[in-house]
């Protein structure tokens, strides 16, 4: 962004944020659920961040695999391997801040997913002096596709986890569910707890993809993913 428009704060990028969901929604329907992004240490430093940050799902945006997406739909694709929730109850700012036992009482289900993101052709040279802008553009999401629910998830060790990431069959990443803050639903307290902060809540039926256990790749037309995380399910994904 031109400096004297870009913001200056992460209060400023997200009241940017604010502004352009708002606008999104007309055409990718109304917000249905929220990721995090910047997990990691080393991804925050890339972008000259220090915390992570949040971004917002769009119910259009929202999609059951297998599933196919058109690379020509976007300016740069990108695919992340996620643990997604949904809620089954809500989690209102009136009662923050959370502790990550309080959030896991509010989970129905646990499910693999791919999140779908466009860096608009971004120059990661320049990204450690843009982070803020990355807010602003709403962590550069656009959608996610999802697996079965799973709604038996009590009974596995979410941390233990092992995701593998293939495209066209062979294996091109593989983590764990601890690589997401320690466990998926440290990040998904963190979720809570920023959109408290913010006077907003986690509602009922909102899907929360909470930070990716691979490198982020970038798939051509022709390419087929897959994203299995053993007792928890699979989704698959076709890029034409």
């Amino acid at each position: 962004m031109p400096p004297a428009l870009a913001p200056r704060d992460i209060e400023e990028a997200y009241a940017m944020q604010d502004a352009f969901v708002a606008l999104k929604a007309r055409d990718c329907g109304v917000v249905a659920g929220h990721k995090i992004a910047l997990t990691t240490s080393r991804m925050r430093a890339m972008v000259g961040l220090e915390a992570p940050i949040a971004g917002r799902l769009h119910a259009r945006q929202l999609v059951r695999g297998p599933a196919s997406v058109r690379a020509a739909d976007y300016r740069r694709l990108l695919v992340e391997f996620e643990i997604a929730v949904r809620m089954r109850s809500d989690l209102l700012p009136s009662r923050a801040p959370y502790g990550t036992e309080q959030v896991a009482t509010a989970v129905g289900a646990v499910l693999p997913a791919f999140e779908l993101a466009d860096d608009r052709g971004a120059d990661y040279a320049t990204l450690a002096t843009r982070g803020l802008e990355l807010a602003a553009d709403n962590a550069w999401t656009e959608g996610a596709v999802l697996g079965e629910p799973n709604d038996n998830w009590r009974g596995l060790d979410l941390a233990a986890l092992r995701g593998t990431a293939s495209m066209n069959g062979e294996a091109v990443g593989e983590g764990h569910g601890a690589d997401s803050m320690g466990h998926p639903f440290v990040a998904l307290t963190w979720v809570a707890n920023h959109l408290a902060r913010r006077g907003q809540a986690l509602r009922t039926g909102d899907i929360v993809i909470t930070g990716s256990l691979v490198p982020s790749k970038f798939p051509q037309s022709g390419d087929r993913m897959r994203f299995d995380v053993g007792a928890l399910g699979s989704v698959e994904l076709q890029v034409t």
